[in-house]
């Protein structure tokens, strides 16, 4: 089962997908960490999450771009967080895909669907604020655009996280 959760900002998603993975029951839970720590603050705020984490069984791999390279365990119970993180990775980083993002993501993403039971991604919300961007950050909302309407596709659920509110977009079974 693959399940897309999305949301603003603060919204609760990342709170959501945990107990997702954890609704799934005692298989083994990976954690497949995409922010990259480029500062004090983003260290900080990962070994945070982490401690969030601790007594919730998760096996962290880290995995800032090239998604297509992770081993997981056959049945194991993935969350992936998050696909904003991962894209501009993907774009940005050295050893990143640059203009291939999008096919290498999926790539990714396809892979990591194979060998896991299920798998739960998160990505954000960042279209709907109104405001003009220059063209940089819009190949990067298109990109991730692209990404999160061709996970949704694929997908047996979608869910949006609204203010801490679950707003089911599809469901299938």
């Amino acid at each position: 089962m693959i399940h897309l959760v999305t949301g603003g900002s603060g919204s609760g998603k990342s709170a959501f997908a945990e107990s997702c993975i954890l609704d799934f029951g005692p298989a083994q839970r990976i954690y497949i960490a995409t922010m990259y720590p480029f500062d004090e603050e983003s260290h900080r705020k990962i070994a945070r999450h982490r401690e969030m984490r601790k007594s919730k069984a998760f096996d962290t791999i880290e995995c800032f771009t090239g998604l297509e390279q992770v081993d997981i365990p056959g049945g194991a119970n993935v969350l992936l967080e998050c696909m904003s993180n991962l894209v501009a990775n993907e774009m940005y980083q050295e050893a990143g895909a640059h203009e291939e993002t999008v096919a290498a993501v999926m790539r990714g993403v396809r892979h990591v669907a194979e060998s896991a039971g299920n798998l739960v991604i998160v990505s954000n919300e960042i279209f709907s604020d109104g405001v003009e961007y220059d063209a940089e950050t819009r190949r990067y909302q298109e990109y991730l655009g692209k990404i999160n309407c061709e996970i949704a596709r694929v997908a047996d659920r979608v869910s949006e996280v609204v203010y801490g509110i679950v707003v089911e977009a599809k469901e299938i079974g």
